[in-house]
């Protein structure tokens, strides 16, 4: 008897901690590291972000029953309606809709007629206190995908160690302090499926076209062969460097 009633209580206790609701709530800032990891490989950054987004950040508050997104170039605010069954359901300004879900450590965007399934984890480290959203997965992609000692092989500054670090600052490059990658938007279009990168020195700076293949990087000058009333359109230009990674 004393054995049945401890089993029942067992069982009891079990139930309860499957069901807790800790184990579904979604709140917190997640990130797209699935592109990430596959940017991280040393190929095309617009193929991986292509691939596994399009959405690379969620922030989620759900006491405050909001849900926000970025894409790298829209910020999408969203109302939390609430969960059931294990799902979230988020209801966009225009009568656009979303739904997600937590699995484990992992988030997951149900696939709809817009968008495909996407998988989201937790971001890790903090953000300067003010940072807009984006600012977790562009740090966590920086350090994956440009981080660690790079060799200038080719170009101005031969023989120097350039290091591109995960807030934007960049060493060793001639000419640059600063740097940004093009995640989506304008600067994607303007490139014609090119990667490009924004170097700065002092606050002023320009468009270069990369290219990414394993442990070298390629940074080209621009040519914009649009018309001056026109949105620029660039294409490679000359190579200013081939940086290899140490």
């Amino acid at each position: 008897m004393r054995k049945a009633l401890a089993l029942s209580l067992l069982a009891i206790f079990l139930g309860g901690c499957a069901s807790n609701p800790a184990d579904r709530d979604i709140s917190g800032t997640w990130i797209n590291q699935v592109a990430i990891d596959a940017a991280a490989k040393g190929g095309p950054l617009r193929e991986a972000l292509q691939a596994y987004g399009p959405n690379l950040e969620w922030d989620i508050n759900t006491k405050a029953g909001q849900a926000r997104y970025t894409n790298g170039f829209e910020n999408v605010d969203g109302k939390l309606l609430g969960e059931k069954s294990g799902a979230w359901k988020i209801d966009f300004y225009g009568g656009s809709a979303s739904e997600l879900s937590r699995d484990g450590k992992r988030l997951l965007q149900v696939a709809n007629d817009s968008e495909p399934e996407q998988v989201f984890h937790p971001a890790q480290g903090t953000v300067p206190e003010g940072a807009p959203i984006g600012a977790s997965f562009e740090r966590a992609l920086y350090s994956a995908y440009m981080g660690g000692s790079w060799k200038v092989v080719n170009g101005p500054g031969e023989g120097n160690t350039v290091q591109f670090q995960a807030d934007g600052q960049v060493s060793g490059l001639p000419g640059s302090d600063r740097y940004a990658l093009c995640l989506a938007g304008d600067c994607a279009s303007m490139s014609g499926g090119n990667d490009n990168i924004w170097l700065q020195q002092n606050g002023q700076g320009n468009t270069w076209i990369f290219a990414r293949k394993g442990k070298q990087l390629e940074i080209f000058q621009t040519i914009n062969t649009a018309q001056a009333d026109e949105m620029p359109s660039f294409t490679p230009g000359n190579r200013q460097w081939l940086l290899e990674k140490q």
